[in-house]
């Protein structure tokens, strides 16, 4: 993952130190990625333009696939992004790359899908926002991701020639100990209702594992991440974008992260007369107890 959430991306961004980014490339590379997700987009506190990263591209791209044949997933909302990316892609060298995202809420959605059969790409689609009328809505129950899967398939079947195989599904995923919404069991219980369709066989499942431990102490976020693996692997992802460089793995079933993920999303889905919210302060609770029991272990 090369991207400028993380330090050493944003150093080389701003750089524009190619001899950086190869590093990154050939690091993750070696530590067994499979795609190197390619994200030089601005975040909260780092400001890019659009005309920043369409002029660096043309250096980027030929210097990162010098530097390793993994393929490229290109991770950016724009379709002037993909377009511009894809044109300067060598599949040649480095195989079928992955076009992220396709979205309910995308600008020019059709032409991202013409981008998707005209380049043969595989594409992720974000299940965590439904379709409704001008554009998209977050989604707030298992339902409508699940729903919103279903239509992504079948568009990217249809309009941009996809097989199952070919086709990613993002239901998103939320930071648990801010999660008072319910999102990450909505992914979770999605992902089982995806995986029990035979219609939808082959549908590959993702997620950004590292929003699910934002906020986390440094020394726990590696454990926590692991657990959710765990979890998620159980009901059915077979795909997750997340940093290689950690030492990320599936537990065993009763270790104590696992159960206290699993116990804090228990708790995290309300009861008879229960709001959803009130449920979901009682899961932040379980996740701060956590953080107690693991600082006490220190």
């Amino acid at each position: 993952m090369i991207n400028n959430s993380f330090a050493r991306a944003a150093k080389a961004f701003k750089a524009r130190d190619l001899a950086g980014y190869q590093a990154l490339a050939k690091t993750q590379a070696q530590l067994g990625a499979d795609y190197l997700t390619l994200n030089i987009d601005g975040t909260q506190t780092m400001r890019v333009l659009p005309e920043e990263m369409y002029d660096f591209l043309p250096d980027l791209i030929p210097a990162i696939q010098e530097a390793t044949n993994v393929p490229i997933a290109f991770d950016n909302p724009s379709v002037e992004f993909h377009r511009r990316s894809l044109k300067l892609y060598d599949r040649n060298k480095s195989g079928r790359p992955i076009l992220n995202s396709v979205a309910a809420s995308r600008h020019h959605l059709d032409e991202m899908l013409e981008l998707v059969v005209e380049y043969d790409t595989m594409a992720i689609g974000m299940a965590s926002e439904k379709f409704v009328a001008g554009g998209g809505a977050q989604c707030l129950s298992a339902d409508d991701v699940y729903g919103a899967t279903q239509q992504l398939v079948e568009l990217l079947r249809t309009k941009a020639n996809r097989t199952n195989d070919r086709i990613i599904i993002d239901p998103g995923l939320a930071p648990v100990g801010a999660d008072t919404y319910g999102l990450v069991n909505m992914g979770l219980d999605a992902m089982r209702m995806i995986r029990a369709n035979p219609d939808l066989a082959g549908v590959h499942l993702s997620v950004g594992l590292t929003n699910f431990s934002f906020g986390m102490p440094k020394t726990m976020r590696e454990s926590v991440e692991s657990a959710y693996l765990t979890l998620a692997v159980a009901a059915g992802l077979d795909f997750v974008l997340a940093n290689p460089e950690k030492d990320l793995h599936l537990l065993d079933a009763d270790d104590r992260f696992v159960c206290g993920i699993a116990e804090a999303l228990e708790c995290g889905r309300p009861g008879e007369g229960e709001t959803q919210e009130e449920a979901g302060f009682r899961q932040a609770m379980k996740i701060i107890e956590m953080f107690d029991g693991h600082e006490g272990q220190e």
